[in-house]
């Protein structure tokens, strides 16, 4: 019988966008309306609309996370890890923004024709070290080859899967004003550790990206700040920015940043003024914000502090119930400015 397709309509507008654009992945304005206008409504069900790093899901009483994410670096291998490694982190990081504990990974990898096998081993050496200080297993996978030139390397796509304790409820929508903002550390390290060596930047030391696992840090962080600890998010692709206006927007609350309070290593600061980027907007690999009550606040802080990846670890902001749905940031002079949704691809090709 054929099928009458009649009825549907694409609800994004192609008139505008008649292709895909390398923005459409940035993690900014077209990423989020992609999702919205395009993705949620043709599969639109409860854990989907949720739009958290990760799906949380019920299986016989044991809430699980669920993530599933692709990484396509350029160069593979960069100051501070490579694609293997970041295929790790990042989908451990996801889950860890749910609150679990990871316990099982899969990976699919493309691979182009002619890639040289000492770099893939390589990175399967260290996807693995990677999997192991996670305590996670990899068990499952898949490999495809792709046409020489039509594969740029190799591609990762890695699913995790993470057990939640039910002492932990975050979620973007318990957001409200009178909760501060915390970050685990200097942001914009990773975005400009890659783009240094795409365009041959040398600083007094080398610059590495901050790559990393989070999911030990915020296991002490839950476990200080428990119920308290309303929202967690790694702020990737569109960096701080895009991370925070998603929140505001879930939530229906404010954001207030404090330019002074955000820690920001100067030849991160430099490069970015060279480059002409803004330091929210770039991608962080290695990078956690909390949104914790104000009362939970110096415990968190401590908490994060107290672990290698929190040494760094300070009070950026904080929600307010003005400008909802809106992020603001005070500068060092006292003034205020929007910050928006990043509009287009500010670094392409990031994780």
């Amino acid at each position: 019988m054929p099928v009458d397709f009649t009825g549907l309509q694409c609800p994004i507008p192609i008139s505008d966008y008649p292709n895909v654009l390398m923005a459409h992945g940035g993690g900014g304005r077209l990423t989020q309306q992609l999702i919205e206008r395009m993705f949620l409504p043709a599969f639109e069900n409860p854990a989907l609309e949720s739009l958290n790093d990760g799906a949380i899901l019920s299986l016989d009483g044991v809430r699980v996370a669920f993530s599933t994410d692709s990484f396509v670096i350029s160069p593979l291998f960069f100051p501070g890890g490579d694609i293997g490694s970041l295929a790790v982190h990042g989908t451990v990081n996801d889950l860890a923004m749910c609150g679990a504990r990871p316990t099982s990974l899969s990976a699919g990898f493309i691979l182009e024709e002619g890639l040289p096998m000492e770099d893939l081993w390589r990175i399967v050496q260290s996807m693995q070290q990677a999997v192991a200080a996670t305590g996670a297993t990899l068990v499952t996978g898949d490999t495809k080859v792709v046409d020489r030139g039509k594969g740029d390397g190799i591609f990762i796509n890695t699913t995790g899967i993470g057990v939640i304790p039910d002492s932990v409820n975050v979620s973007p929508k318990r957001a409200q004003p009178g909760d501060v903002i915390i970050v685990n550390g200097a942001i914009a390290v990773h975005g400009i550790a890659i783009m240094s060596v795409r365009e041959g930047l040398e600083f007094e030391t080398q610059l590495k990206s901050d790559s990393a696992s989070l999911h030990d840090l915020v296991a002490r962080v839950l476990d200080v700040g428990g119920e308290q600890v309303h929202v967690l998010r790694d702020p990737t692709r569109g960096g701080v920015a895009s991370a925070t206006n998603e929140i505001a927007s879930k939530a229906g609350i404010g954001i207030l940043l404090h330019e002074t309070q955000i820690p920001i290593w100067e030849e991160v600061r430099g490069a970015c003024e060279i480059l002409g980027f803004d330091p929210l907007y770039v991608a962080n690999e290695g990078k956690c914000l909390a949104i914790v009550a104000r009362e939970a606040a110096d415990e968190v802080l401590t908490a994060m502090r107290e672990h290698p990846l929190g040494e760094e670890a300070a009070i950026i902001g904080e929600v307010v119930a003005d400008h909802p749905g809106r992020v603001f940031l005070r500068s060092r002079i006292g003034g205020r400015r929007v910050v928006d949704m990043l509009s287009g691809e500010q670094l392409p090709r990031i994780c």
